[in-house]
């Protein structure tokens, strides 16, 4: 009797366990439920916690994630408006609409997958992203690029497609990249203006370098021309007080020569000098205390003392003649 009632305790038990099972169901806080009622939907449940359902085949539950979902696109290339091709690839942030009938909506249209909505999703983002091709490859890279623009251009063409139940929140592009030929192109590009910067620098500078040899070359010929004229003047100067001391000198012809005798022999004889040469001639002819003197007491190289000593017999010579006859 005992094991007949404990068999039909445990019958009752396992009883109201699947009773309980079919009629209840739970939401989480990040979700709402789909109920269907004999496949038709029957309402949206979105408050958290325990709720009932008939059981069985009559009520169906199907719960659905409201958070942000993830969709990229692959990648592809795009032609931009300058004519270069890049290859992009972008997301979407996307989410099943709050109200109840697009929740139905979305739930009639996918079955409540959302890989079946992700899927269909990738295929409308990837048609989206030829948005791109109306910038210019300036405006997708570098400082003043306009991506936020271009992210609102795909993010249109997601909107306008109008899936049921999907509201697209945010588009972002992922990767911009040029392929291999487009990728020489540039390079080749940016090679010939760095070049043509380069030579337009070169030139600059030439032209600068030039101004400057020119200007140089105009101060260099001023300065010389003004030390020619000053140099000139002070010629021109000493030509005129040198001539005033040759005059002088040469009413004193004797006493300058034997001056610069003296000159010579001070520059010939300075320092420690060892001196072997001809003291018969001028002016180390001074050196020479034996040498003759002329009336004046000056001494006088042999060879001009001795032209003076022919002179002075010749004209003795002719005065006895004349005196004779």
């Amino acid at each position: 009797m005992n094991k007949r009632t404990s068999a039909f305790a445990l019958g009752i038990a396992i009883v109201l366990v699947l009773v309980l099972y079919s009629t209840t169901y739970t939401v989480n806080f990040h979700e709402f439920a789909i109920r269907t009622r004999f496949g038709v939907p029957a309402g949206v449940e979105r408050e958290a916690g325990l709720h009932f359902k008939f059981p069985f085949f009559i009520d169906s539950v199907t719960k659905i994630d409201r958070r942000l979902q993830f969709a990229e696109s692959p990648l592809q290339t795009v032609q931009t408006s300058d004519g270069l091709q890049v290859v992009v690839r972008a997301y979407l942030f996307w989410k099943v609409k709050d109200s109840d009938k697009e929740a139905q909506d979305f739930f009639v249209s996918y079955g409540g997958s959302l890989e079946s909505a992700n899927s269909d999703l990738e295929q409308t983002l990837a048609g989206a992203v030829k948005a791109v091709g109306g910038f210019r490859f300036e405006d997708l890279v570098g400082p003043k690029a306009k991506l936020e623009d271009a992210e609102k251009a795909i993010l249109a063409g997601v909107a306008g497609a109008q899936k049921v139940g999907v509201e697209p929140v945010a588009v972002g592009l992922s990767q911009i990249v040029l392929p291999q030929k487009t990728t020489v192109s540039v390079l080749s590009r940016m090679s010939e203006v760095q070049n043509t910067l380069a030579k337009l620098e070169n030139a600059k500078a030439n032209s600068a370098a030039e101004a400057l040899r020119s200007q140089a070359k105009s101060q260099s010929d001023t300065i010389v021309a003004f030390a020619n004229q000053w140099a000139s003047r002070i010629e021109g100067r000493g030509s005129e007080e040198a001539t005033a001391y040759y005059e002088r000198m040469k009413q004193y012809s004797e006493l300058a020569t034997f001056l610069a005798w003296l000159d010579a022999m001070r520059a010939g004889l300075r320092g420690s000098t060892t001196f072997i040469g001809d003291t018969t001639r001028a002016p180390f002819h001074l050196l020479d205390f034996g040498a003759a003197v002329d009336a004046r007491g000056v001494p006088q190289p042999a060879e001009e003392a001795a032209a003076k000593s022919t002179v002075s017999a010749g004209a003795a010579e002719g005065a006895t003649e004349e005196g004779g006859r």
